[in-house]
């Protein structure tokens, strides 16, 4: 962090309205005005679940988030950066210190919630509540943020784009990255060069490229897939082609496990007229009023809906009209449904909708965690309760700092080798849940989104996916035992 006091730039963070200054700072041309010291921060303290402060209309953007009293009640930031090199240039060679000038949140970053306070903590804690285990030491598997991290929850490896253009022109995709590493400009922050902060990686061999960063035709950043459904209006040349390269999905299907991938808002998306979750009426017309305005019927995605979430929609195998994607591709309601009858699928991926993913800028941290709550004890109150294990985590860090450095600093042998170009990044939020447990307890080992896919491996005897060294979850389930 940098050595002076922090510009918060938050419209409800912001001195000398509405908070009063209580020191004053310069870096180069930006002059500080800040009610804060440079430390971390309680973020209810002064955004509290109470503010008026989540999008209102539902789905409306702010760059630095709504005022008190503009919005919807709930608690909401603004969105933070998360991408993949401005990461990299964040943690800085495991010092973890440029996370407020490498941000376009500015001393945000340094915000967090009381655990304590947290609808899944008080449930957790509360009279009932199945035992759980905590890995503290978990991180997300690829630097940035929730595309490449999906891409890594089911695939263990960034995706490349086939045929991706190096001429310069509009529809090159490829990122320019200054001396630091960075792709862009922060409020504290000016590149060296000329930067482009796209959905690629760095052309290889790009002029001034530092040395171990990743290069070539690698999709990154957000991307929309090339089948639907994916965001209304992206031009072909920007979205990905179908990949081919093996899945957690063929790995389940190979020997025959039961399973399925479900998203919330899903058969609104993909157009599934009176399926599970379909709520736009019996029609020709989205009528969900929360459906994006610029969807065109059947595919009336709502508002917030993540298409670049749905992992397994960018692979040819679950391309529209196979049996695959009919079997596996499903909506949140359904997985609800199946929890409450007993019938859940041996291995379940649930995704909520935007509006319930704790994702600043277009929700707000209590929400989500109650929607959470929500899908455990649908889980441990129906019939498989006794026999499920429930692994809670989260997609990537949201912008966040945090004071842990991830493999390889501070770490030796295998620890050490389990990181590479891609990643590991910055720590996240990691519980294991089951009414098997004995007791409640704390894993300390190095993790990352990856020792999921291994955990499945070895369950179910898959071939492998993951080829760099992982540590594999299932010592986690020993702090239980």
């Amino acid at each position: 962090m940098i050595r002076m006091k922090e510009v918060r730039n938050d419209v409800n963070l912001t001195s000398p309205s509405p908070l009063q200054t209580s020191c004053t700072d310069s870096t180069g041309s930006v002059a500080i005005l800040s009610a804060f010291k440079n430390q971390p921060f309680e973020i209810n303290d002064f955004i509290p679940t109470s503010a008026t402060t989540c999008p209102k209309p539902v789905g409306a953007l702010a760059a630095h988030g709504f005022a008190n009293g503009t919005g919807l009640p709930g608690g909401c930031t603004e969105d933070i950066v998360h991408r993949f090199y401005s990461e990299q240039y964040q943690i800085n060679g495991g010092r973890q210190n440029r996370y407020v000038t490498g941000s376009d949140a500015a001393g945000l970053v340094m915000g967090y919630y009381d655990t304590r306070k947290l609808p899944i903590y008080l449930y957790l804690h509360g009279g009932g509540a199945p035992n759980y285990v905590i890995a503290d030491s978990f991180y997300q598997s690829a630097f940035g943020g929730s595309f490449l991290n999906h891409q890594f929850l089911v695939a263990a490896a960034a995706p490349q784009f086939v045929g991706a253009l190096n001429d310069g022109s509009a529809n090159d995709l490829h990122s320019i990255v200054d001396a630091n590493g960075m792709p862009t400009s922060t409020p504290l922050y000016t590149p060296t060069a000329t930067v482009q902060d796209a959905q690629l990686t760095a052309k290889c061999g790009q002029r001034g490229l530092p040395a171990g960063l990743a290069c070539g035709d690698y999709a990154v950043n957000t991307t929309q897939p090339f089948y639907q459904p994916f965001f209304p209006g992206t031009a072909d040349a920007k979205r990905l082609p179908p990949l081919h390269a093996p899945n957690i999905g063929d790995r389940l299907s190979a020997k025959k496990v039961d399973w399925a991938w479900y998203a919330g808002g899903w058969s609104n998306a993909n157009g599934d007229v009176g399926g599970s979750g379909w709520t736009n009426g019996n029609g020709t017309t989205c009528t969900d009023p929360n459906h994006l305005p610029t969807a065109v019927f059947p595919n009336c995605p709502d508002v917030d809906f993540q298409f670049h979430h749905q992992a397994l929609n960018y692979f040819a195998s679950y391309a529209p009209g196979t049996t695959a994607r009919r079997d596996h591709l499903k909506d949140e309601a359904e997985f609800i449904q199946a929890a409450k009858n007993g019938t859940l699928k041996d291995v379940s991926f649930i995704k909520p909708i935007g509006e319930e993913t704790e994702h600043p800028g277009y929700t707000s941290e209590s929400e989500g965690s109650q929607h959470l709550v929500d899908l455990v004890k649908a889980i441990v109150e129906g019939p498989d309760g006794k026999d499920t294990l429930i692994i809670i985590t989260y997609d990537e860090f949201g912008g966040q700092w945090d004071h842990v450095p991830p493999p390889p600093y501070n770490r030796q042998g295998a620890d050490a080798e389990a990181a590479d170009k891609w990643g590991p990044g910055t720590r996240i939020p990691t519980l294991l849940i089951s009414k098997q447990f004995d007791r409640s307890g704390v894993a300390h080992e190095d993790y990352d989104t990856t020792s999921i896919l291994k955990l499945l491996e070895q369950r179910f005897d898959l071939q492998p996916l993951v080829t760099r060294p992982v540590r594999d979850l299932a010592v986690a389930l020993k702090a239980a035992d």
